[in-house]
């Protein structure tokens, strides 16, 4: 539990009144909060984080205008502590997919990426870091467990070198951080601070580890097709995409000593690369 005191001097600072209690993640804290003035009554949020990637994170966020992201309504450069729209609409992109509108949730993932890549009228901010960066933690542990995860890793490797369509990525984009804003629609929230080829973006819609079917054959050859459908992705490079992302999530996995989450990832990459076959 965050204490309230925390967020004093933003509610000053920034008109706003407590509109519930506050909470925290392992990097920020939080707190729903009311507008006032000008923007009176209009649900938003403030997050005071304490990782440096989640403060350059929400420069992205604040560089996305709102265009399928969350609107940033200011911003605290000092400590990287953030006022924000807050998401009050009652669907969840993880709940459909497990509850019979897969199809729909994953149409709705692909056309709020698609706003999210398009083009912005000034420079991103400075401090991304590459795709490949995010990609450190694969190639020691390829080297450790070899076998389906090695091939995974000079797949990414192959990709990383030769990367096409770059965009600022989210990095993150699965079923939980792509919320209903009600009627602005699903909007983004949480990115990170990685720029790449925009195919990376759309990976999580195969592989999230949250997601208990991504292990199913049907439902990822399925979702599949409507990925390549709705986001016009090429078929065979989101398959490899898929292939290395899957082993990357696996590697995390195993940096933390979870075999078995692990393993689900692997048999993702596994259906990734039957499909290629």
């Amino acid at each position: 539990m965050s204490d309230l005191n925390l967020f004093n001097v933003y509610l000053q600072r920034w008109g706003a009144k407590a509109a519930g209690k506050p909470f925290a993640t392992p990097t920020s804290d939080l707190l729903p909060v009311s507008l006032t003035g000008n923007l009176e009554g209009l649900p938003a949020m403030i997050k005071i984080t304490r990782d440096l990637d989640e403060r350059i994170g929400g420069q992205v966020l604040q560089w996305w205008g709102g265009n399928g992201a969350a609107r940033v309504y200011a911003y605290d450069p000092d400590s990287g502590a953030l006022l924000m729209e807050r998401a009050t609409g009652s669907k969840h992109l993880l709940r459909m997919a497990l509850e019979g509108e897969d199809d729909a949730a994953t149409t709705c993932i692909c056309r709020t990426l698609h706003r999210l890549h398009s083009n912005r009228s000034s420079d991103p901010p400075k401090e991304l870091l590459p795709l490949k960066d995010f990609f450190r933690s694969l190639a020691p542990m390829a080297q450790r467990e070899g076998g389906l995860m090695a091939e995974c890793a000079m797949v990414a490797n192959e990709l990383l070198l030769d990367q096409r369509e770059r965009v600022v990525l989210h990095g993150d984009a699965h079923h939980s951080n792509i919320l209903d804003f009600d009627q602005r629609g699903w909007l983004v929230i949480d990115p990170k601070r990685v720029t790449g080829e925009r195919y990376y973006d759309y990976v999580n819609l195969l592989c999230n580890p949250d997601l208990k079917t991504c292990t199913d054959p049907v439902r990822f050859a399925r979702q599949l097709a409507v990925v390549i459908d709705v986001a016009g992705l090429e078929r065979k490079r989101l398959l490899r995409w898929v292939m290395a992302h899957a082993a990357l999530s696996a590697a995390w996995f195993l940096e933390d000593g979870l075999r078995t989450h692990a393993n689900r990832e692997l048999a993702v990459a596994h259906l990734a690369r039957q499909a290629l076959a």
